[in-house]
């Protein structure tokens, strides 16, 4: 078996750190999606769009999905709660 140098130790060890933090964000986002969609009440809705815009925002930032998605779900969400009555 050959010699593992320490640097690849330590980027193993950043790697696990930033994959866990990453599923953390990637769980959040999927879990505020889920509940902004099937809240069918239009007053309910209306308060949490900001708070899962938020959420989507913070995940464009720290590159868990893309800008341009992030501004697609936004733009979607805002649609279905206008449109709820």
């Amino acid at each position: 078996m050959a010699k593992t140098s320490l640097s690849v130790l330590k980027r193993e060890r950043q790697t696990a750190r930033r994959r866990l933090r990453n599923v953390k964000r990637r769980k959040q986002l999927r879990a505020s999606l889920k509940q902004i969609r099937a809240t069918e009440d239009k007053e309910a809705a209306g308060k949490l769009l900001p708070e899962v815009q938020s959420v989507i925002d913070k995940s464009a930032r720290n590159n868990i999905i893309h800008r341009n998605t992030a501004r697609r779900l936004k733009s979607r969400l805002a649609k279905q709660v206008a449109k709820q009555g």
